[in-house]
């Protein structure tokens, strides 16, 4: 593309500044739309994977790489999509990733085969790298108001939180009546829309030349994630002790201790003097948890659901309602409430909503009536504890680090929320092999979320808004 002419910088100018006007709604539609595929792709995924096994001859490790295939390149990608949208513009980078995610979900819906599907998937995760980072950056840059920054955030997660909602659901009935393909079909019009309408009412955020791509630095952090991925989830058919699965730890570990000497230098994807900014630090490792527990509890969950309590797809998908709904409308009023009191109470009344969502499932992993309605009600603490937990972590972060930096700082905190995915399918998909897929894995595996929701708790407590720490 041609570089813009000084008229065009001038309006981008004008459009970032303080008193300039309210931006267009179509604008956050059409930016939340984008992310709204994101998600909607991984919801619609989670309830249609035993039919995809069925389908394809996949194996629960290899259901778990379809899983995980999408969320360890969205995850180790996403720090570099900040740095891109830094240099080349937010706009930009958006629409080129909306435009590979239409197409590339086209291709998920032909494949043949399951390494095929993972192959897509993989690629997938690549191009939905691109629409998360980009569309903070470009709300960031439009709404210079914090108050009103904090509303349009709130409304950005409502409308993406709706994919939590309508993903099981949908992707419930279309494959039961249509087929799993149809799944990814449904992300290429939606795609087309959120094109349109950020084509013509987004204005470009302000492009660093100079800014560098760590390419290093992006390798390391892709092979070490990619290392503890496979080790987790080939501990379960190859043993613990298995050379292929001791040698992945290795080679995590060893890219693990690159990444960070890497980073140490000038240039890199993530400046370490980030991590000076303790709400900065504290809501990387919030997001972790708060990831692990939502994607951890969907992929758990819907296997039981399917393989133990005998749902068909649709009832499954409706089963996830009472977790998804809140999503889909609380955000709106976590929003106005961080723009009130700030991000950290919401953020720890969040945490401790979801662990008490999968604690309280934990002692009704049967299938008598009493554990269906504990499963409902767990679920629904679930989803109003996610609705308030992430927009305050969005808002925190994007409040905490410099103007400049938006990019990465949202970047740095949506990775380490996909890293936190990752490593709950990976985990406890390990946890529920070692069991055999009983209810008793499903119960271990609930414990196991708990615990780490209540850690979460803790640390946004004690450390979100808290000043920097002094070096």
């Amino acid at each position: 593309m041609s570089t813009q002419t000084p008229r065009a910088h001038a309006s981008t100018a004008l459009d970032s500044a303080p008193g300039t006007g309210r931006p267009s709604p179509l604008l956050l539609l059409g930016l939340s739309l984008g992310y709204f595929m994101v998600l909607l792709d991984t919801t619609i995924v989670t309830v249609a994977l035993p039919s995809i096994s069925a389908s394809l001859h996949g194996s629960l490790s290899s259901l778990q790489w379809v899983s995980n295939g999408y969320t360890l390149t969205f995850a180790a990608l996403l720090l570099t999509a900040g740095a891109l949208s830094d240099k080349f513009g937010g706009k930009r980078v958006f629409l080129v990733g909306l435009g590979a995610f239409a197409v590339i979900s086209g291709v998920s819906a032909a494949a043949g085969s399951i390494g095929m599907l993972i192959t897509m998937r993989t690629l997938l995760g690549i191009a939905g790298a691109a629409l998360l980072p980009t569309s903070l950056a470009i709300i960031a840059n439009s709404y210079t108001d914090p108050a009103a920054r904090a509303k349009a955030l709130g409304g950005w997660a409502a409308i993406t939180g709706m994919a939590l909602a309508a993903g099981p659901v949908i992707g419930g009935v279309l494959t039961d009546t249509v087929g799993w393909r149809a799944i990814f079909l449904v992300n290429v019009p939606v795609a087309l829309v959120s094109i349109v309408l950020t084509a013509k009412f987004a204005k470009e955020t302000v492009r660093r030349a100079s800014r560098g791509i760590d390419l290093g630095g992006q390798l390391a952090a892709i092979v070490a994630l990619a290392g503890l991925t496979y080790g987790l989830i080939q501990s379960a058919p190859l043993g613990w002790t298995s050379p292929s699965v001791l040698g992945a730890f290795a080679v995590a570990v060893v890219a693990g201790i690159v990444f960070v000497l890497l980073e140490r230098r000038d240039g890199a994807m993530l400046p370490v003097g980030l991590f000076r900014i303790r709400t900065f630090s504290a809501g990387l490792l919030a997001g972790l948890l708060v990831n692990f527990g939502l994607s951890g509890a969907l992929f758990v969950l819907s296997l039981f659901f399917q393989e133990t309590r005998g749902y068909s797809a649709i009832i499954a998908g409706v089963a996830f309602l009472p977790l998804t709904l809140p999503t889909a409308f609380n955000p709106i009023f976590t929003g106005r409430l961080v723009a009130k009191i700030g991000p950290r109470v919401p953020s720890v009344i969040g945490f401790l909503l979801m662990a008490a969502g999968v604690l309280i499932q934990v002692p009704f992993t049967s299938n008598s009536p009493v554990s269906v309605v504990m499963s409902c009600v767990g679920l629904l603490l679930l989803g109003f504890g996610v609705s308030f937990a992430i927009p305050s972590l969005i808002t925190a972060i994007v409040g905490a680090v410099p103007k400049e930096q938006t990019g990465i700082g949202s970047g740095a905190l949506n990775s380490a929320r996909q890293t936190g995915a990752v490593l709950g399918v990976a985990i406890l998909g390990a946890v529920i092999g070692a069991y055999g897929g009983s209810a008793t894995g499903t119960a271990v595996s609930l414990a196991i979320i708990g615990v780490l929701l209540l850690v979460g708790a803790i640390t946004v407590g004690t450390s979100i808004g808290r000043p920097a720490k002094v070096s």
